[in-house]
Order: structure tokens, then sequence, then C-alpha cells
């Protein structure tokens, strides 16, 4: 009777003596039971695979394995021996000029894919400097690299007190430890205080302008004034571009020479405000009131509110000689007794605007919409170079005539209204004139 030693494949301990008897399947079955395994296959110390009993001799040494290949156990020692000496070495690190002292594990298995474990994973893979005690040279701030060794060790992020969190995320990023990075820009966002996007206060802002020389341009470029108290202010050259102003108390302010382009001045009190040569392009003064200002500069430096939206202003006995209110929306605005004398209205929409009691001299109303405006009182009449949508050589006489008369001219001008219904006119005299505009229009 022959004896052999079976071990599992792979080792050489824990093996069981057993006695080989019948078929090769029948010393297979034994070594199931004995090793607790579901053995397939049997190899010599040399790994080469028995495949008949009859080549098994006294006393071998066998090792069974479950189909898979032949594992040299002395090897499987050595690679073992090797992995267990990877996490349990204790090295030192030179980190600008200061030394720390941990394992290999420490570095290599919180975060494996660091580059601290790439370097000290296998001894000398990456050719690592060393210094004359053998303390492993890295160039990095030894002030943010502390935590970091710190959170490698326990897995908790500790920053003492005084020192940047932004530079130990910058290690982070560097050493590649992505989840500290992570934790290190949530505490970071946390940290900040929030955004106020409070209106700024008339205290705050006076304490602004008395802290702000008289020669330097005072930016106040997309700020939110929105509600402040900003009454009788000395506003001059000020830069409130894209700023918001809405219901602000302006009323006599100084606001010359200031730039409201694009500003939000919806819902705003401007009542007698100084505004000469104030520049308001595309700004939103939708129902605001501007009530007795004046927009005249001596000088001739003339105010601009092109493309501006004035729906629903107040500007009755505004002083607005030449402005510029080119393309801009006054629909159902109020400019009753206003001086637009030279003004620029050209494509101004001026539908169920109030301007009665203006002086409209020289005003250019070209390409205007004045659908449902009310001319009445008006100080000079209307000719017909001012304005194509009226195209009227208006006596003084007619300057009371409703609008509406107006629009059917203008409508038989293009065809949409016969001469016949202009002359069925019933007062005489209004029609006397009316076939002379007509004859003009002609």
């Amino acid at each position: 009777m022959r004896r052999v030693t079976l071990f599992v494949n792979g080792t050489s301990k824990n093996g069981k003596v057993v006695a080989v008897y019948g078929t090769l399947s029948d010393l297979l079955s034994v070594a199931s039971n004995k090793l607790g395994i579901k053995a397939s296959c049997l190899y010599n110390g040399k790994g080469g695979l028995i495949d008949d009993i009859v080549l098994i001799r006294d006393d071998d040494v066998l090792y069974v394995s479950e189909g898979d290949p032949f594992i040299d156990p002395q090897h499987a020692v050595n690679v073992t021996s090797d992995q267990h000496g990877a996490h349990t070495d204790w090295l030192t690190l030179n980190i600008g000029g200061r030394l720390f002292t941990t394992t290999r594990s420490t570095l290599v298995s919180k975060e494996p894919e660091s580059m601290l474990a790439h370097m000290f994973r296998e001894k000398d893979v990456w050719g690592n400097k060393q210094d004359q005690h053998g303390a492993y040279l890295i160039d990095r701030s030894p002030e943010y690299f502390e935590p970091i060794l710190n959170y490698l060790r326990h897995g908790q992020l500790i920053v003492n007190e005084g020192i940047n969190i932004r530079g130990v995320l910058e290690e982070a990023r560097f050493f590649g430890i992505e989840q500290l990075a992570e934790q290190l820009e949530v505490v970071i966002k946390n940290s900040q205080p929030p955004e106020d996007h409070s209106p700024i206060s008339r205290k705050e802002f006076v304490r602004f302008l008395l802290a702000t020389s008289t020669k330097s341009e005072l930016r106040c470029q997309g700020l939110n004034f929105s509600g402040a108290d900003l009454s009788r202010l000395d506003l001059r050259y000020i830069n409130f571009k894209m700023a918001n102003l809405s219901r602000c108390n302006l009323t006599h302010a100084n606001l010359c020479c200031s730039n409201l382009e694009r500003a939000d001045l919806s819902g705003a009190n401007l009542d007698c405000a100084n505004l000469q040569g104030v520049k308001m392009l595309c700004c939103n003064a939708e129902g605001a009131s501007l009530k007795g200002c004046n927009f005249e500069d001596p000088s001739g430096l003339k105010a601009n509110l092109e493309g501006a939206n004035l729906k629903g202003v107040d500007m009755e006995g505004s002083q607005m000689t030449g402005i510029n209110l080119r393309v801009a929306t006054l629909k159902n605005a109020k400019l009753k007794n206003c001086n637009l004398r030279g003004a620029t209205l050209a494509g101004t929409d001026l539908e169920n605007c109030d301007l009665s009691g203006c002086d409209l001299q020289e005003a250019n109303l070209r390409g205007s919409n004045v659908k449902g405006a009310i001319f009445e009182e008006m100080l000079t009449p209307l000719h017909m170079s001012q304005s194509c949508s009226v195209n009227l050589p208006l006596p003084p006489f007619l300057c009371s005539v409703s609008v509406s008369v107006c629009e059917d001219l203008c409508l038989w001008k293009t065809g949409e209204v016969s001469l016949a219904a202009v002359q069925s006119c019933s007062d005489g005299i209004l029609q006397h004139s009316l076939s002379l505009i007509v004859g003009c229009c002609q």
C-alpha cells in the first residue's frame, strides 16, 4: 500500500496523509473529503499533472486543485511575504525639510490610486530619491502635508487652526487624493459667507460718496439700490449702468451726465430731478414719475433716452428740448405741457400718449406711432416734414382736430380711404381745409 501527502494547490500547510488505492478518481474523492475542496486535478512537486494513478510513488507530495493551474507553494510564500512587508514597512518622508515617519500601509491602503500609493506600493519602483539618512525626499509644503498624512492614517479631515485650508486642498490635488479633495472643497464652500443681495441703503451710499474723491470716477455699475432713498443727492457723472434703481426715491437728485444705460428705474420717483445730458439708453423706467424734470443743458449736451421703456411714465411739465427719444416706448405716457422743441421722436411709440399743451416745434416724429395720442392745445402745429405718420400740414385752427381724422387721412394716402370719403365731411370749413391737405398730399 502506498501513501502520499496532499496539499491544497499553492500551499505547503495543513497537509493530509492518505493511502492510495483504487483509481485516480477514488484518490480525488478522498482528497475532496480530507481538504474540503472539490478536487479535480493532481500535480507533483514540480507542477506535473498526474493523469494516471500508477504514476504515483510511495511518500510522494501532491498538490490538489479545483481545476486551476499549478501554483508553486514556495513562490506563493514569497509573494505573501512581500505583500505583508509592503504593508508593515516603516519609512521616513522628508517633506520640505521636515521628517514624517509612517508605514507603507498608511500611504497605500486608504487611497490606492493616489500618487503616494503608486510611489510606495512597491520598493524603488519610482526610483524615489533619499537623503543621507534614507528618508524619501518630496519637495512639498510640510505644513499642508501633515493634515493629509493624518487623513491617510484614520480617514478623518482635521486641519489645525492657522493652516490655510486652500493650501491643504492644493496638496491633496497634487498627490491625487480625490476623496480628501472633495471634502476640502465642501468645507471651503460652506465656510464662505452667503452672498449679500440686499439693496444698498442711503446711509451706506452716502458714506461711500464721502469716501470717494470728487475727481475719481464713481462706478456703481450693476449695484442694487432697489427702494433706496437717494433724494436730493449729488449724483453727477456716476456710472449706474445696469444698476437696479427700481422704486428708488430720486426726487430733486442731481443726475447730470450720469450713465443710466440699461438701468432698472421701474416705479422710481424722479420728480424735479436734474437730468441734463443724462444717458438712459434702453433703460426700463416703466411706471416711473419724472414730473418737472430738467433734461435741457444750456451747453447743448442732449439727454439720450434712445430705446428706453417709458410706458406709463408721468413726465408732465418737463423741459426736454433736443432730447433723443428715438424708438423709445411712451405708450400711455403723460407728457402734458412738456417742452419737446427739437426733440427726436422718430420711430417712437406714442400710442395713447397725452401730448396736450406740448411744444413740438422742429421735433422729428417720422415713423412714430401716434395712434390714440392726444394733441390738444398744441403750442405750435405739426408739419408734414415732422411726421410721416401724420403727414398733415395742419393750420393752427386744426391743431385741436381729433387724431382719428389724421388717421383717416393716412389711410387715404395709402389707398385705404377714398378721396370721396374725405370730401363727404359735413363741416364746410374742415372739408375745404382737408381738401387742400389732400391736394398737397397728391
